[in-house]
Order: structure tokens, then C-alpha cells, then sequence
């Protein structure tokens, strides 16, 4: 079959089963079964029987909404490549602009902590374009773990399994950059989740108390502690949560310099703040 007809019924296919980027899915998944990439698909003079069975399969199975990373088996997250499948958080490109953040402001020499770091997509990126940075990380999910140790392997990042908010006790006080992404959807959010998070996402990773912010709350406190005096703290959080996030951190007192900035959208998506002399 022609891969030109072959991805336009492809493409009409996820649409109408509500794929937000259907042309692009039906794409990626081809260019991974053919094995070449996605740029190279025009190339193709025709896909075998054999390809074709395997891409339906495919198919069907982003339109039931499974993400298309687990079909895949990885995501590209600013210049790294990283393993993600079930049990893991998929990175998503809005949290580059964060790791773009973290990565400007640690400074050769420095130390820069990722906290719940999940498949490991920060403190790679970071690793990748800092190389001079000491990069420490931490997930408690040990199906994550797994994932970010595979990910993290040959980087020289310092990964330990544990919580996020009582973990690096032997780093207290000496840290230049704190950097999360944390669960921060509020349970009663529950339906307006997408599929492709909701259940596929590990809960652990998305959903933090009734408002949101339980994560949030903890590490305000925690950063504190781990960031030397006038070190930085970035945190993501909901596109609605632009002002209840520096607001946690004002009312803790231990904070100045606190500013949210907004996506390539214009959505309220990260906060910074400096730790107070």
C-alpha cells in the first residue's frame, strides 16, 4: 500500500477517535514500524503486509488513547532520547522550558537536584547541557526507578529510589538549583484529565490532595533545606495554579524573587523563587 493513502486513513482514523495530533501520530507510528525516520517517510514506495498488520495493530491501540510513547517506547525530551512505557510519566515538551530554566541558572560547579524525576528527564537534559554540574535525583516509585536508572545510566547523575521530600539528608544547605515536577492535579480533577494520563500515567505522578498542592506545600519546605542561601527553587504546576503556587511559597516566608512564568502558549506553567538569606 502507497504511504501517502495509507497515513491519510490513518490520520482520519485517530481523528475520529479524538486523537489531539492525529497526523502526527499516524506518522511517528508508521516511521516506527517501517524503522525509519518520521522526515524519511516520504521516501517509502510501498509498505509490506507484514508492516501493515503490525501498524493497524498500532493504530488501534492510540485510538483507544494509549500514549503514543508506550507504543513507541520512547520520548525525546529537549536533545536526550529516554525509555517510557507503562509504569512511568511520559515527559511532555511543556516541562522543557523548566529543565531550559534549571539549566541556565546552575552554575559550572554547581549542584543541581531534581526532585520526583520520574523517567529521568530533567537531570539527563540537565546532564546533557550542563556537563559540568553535579546532577542528583530522586523518584519513589520503583517501576519509575527503573526506568530513570536506564535512562540516567553513563551520565554520571546520582540517582537514589526514595521520597523526594526527606531524601539528599548529606546535601543540606549545599544545593545552588532545586528543580520538580510534581504530581499537582487535584483529585476532584479527575475526569478532565486526558486518557492518555489518566490511565495510563502512574497516579503517584499526577494527583497530589484535593487542591493540588499537598506536593507543592512539601517541597517548599524541603528546597529550603536543601538550597544554600540565594539558591533557586523552579517547580511546574497546572496552567490554573499560576497564582496559587507562588502564593505557597510567599506565605512560608522563606522566599524571595518568587515569579511564575508561562509557556509557549501563554499558560501559567512553572514558578521560581530564591531561597532568603
Amino acid at each position: 500500500m502507497r504511504p501517502r493513502a495509507l497515513l491519510g486513513a490513518a490520520t482520519a482514523r485517530l481523528e475520529a477517535a479524538g486523537v489531539p495530533s492525529p497526523r502526527h501520530d499516524a506518522e511517528e507510528l508508521l516511521a516506527h514500524v517501517v524503522g525509519v525516520a518520521r522526515g524519511r517517510l516520504f521516501l517509502l514506495d510501498e509498505v509490506g503486509e507484514r508492516e501493515l498488520a503490525a501498524y493497524d495493530g498500532l493504530l488501534e491501540r492510540r485510538a483507544l488513547r494509549e500514549p503514543l510513547q508506550h507504543l513507541t517506547g520512547e520520548a525525546w525530551f529537549r536533545h536526550v532520547r529516554l525509555e517510557v512505557g507503562p509504569g512511568v510519566f511520559t515527559p511532555r515538551p511543556e516541562t522543557e522550558l523548566l529543565a531550559g530554566w534549571a539549566i541556565e541558572q546552575a552554575p559550572d560547579g554547581g549542584v543541581l537536584v531534581d526532585l520526583c524525576t520520574g523517567s529521568g528527564a530533567i537531570a539527563k537534559a540537565v546532564a546533557d547541557e550542563a556537563p559540568d554540574v553535579e546532577v542528583h535525583a530522586v523518584e519513589l516509585d520503583e517501576a519509575a526507578h527503573a526506568y530513570a536508572a536506564r535512562n540516567l545510566a553513563g551520565t554520571g547523575v546520582d540517582l537514589r529510589l526514595g521520597d523526594a521530600f526527606t531524601a539528599f539528608d548529606d546535601l543540606l544547605g549545599g544545593v545552588d538549583v532545586v528543580v520538580c515536577n510534581p504530581p499537582y492535579v487535584p483529585l476532584e480533577a479527575w475526569e478532565s484529565v486526558a486518557p492518555e494520563a489518566r490511565d495510563h500515567d502512574p497516579h503517584l505522578a499526577l494527583f497530589s490532595g484535593d487542591d493540588g498542592l499537598d506536593a507543592i506545600r512539601r517541597l517548599a519546605v524541603r528546597a529550603a533545606l536543601l538550597l544554600r542561601p540565594g539558591g533557586v527553587l523552579g517547580v511546574e504546576h497546572a496552567d490554573v495554579q499560576g497564582e496559587a503556587v507562588p502564593a505557597v511559597l510567599t506565605a512560608t516566608g522563606r522566599w524571595s524573587e518568587v515569579r511564575d512564568h508561562t509557556d509557549l502558549a501563554g499558560r501559567a506553567r512553572f514558578t521560581t523563587a530564591r531561597l532568603a538569606p
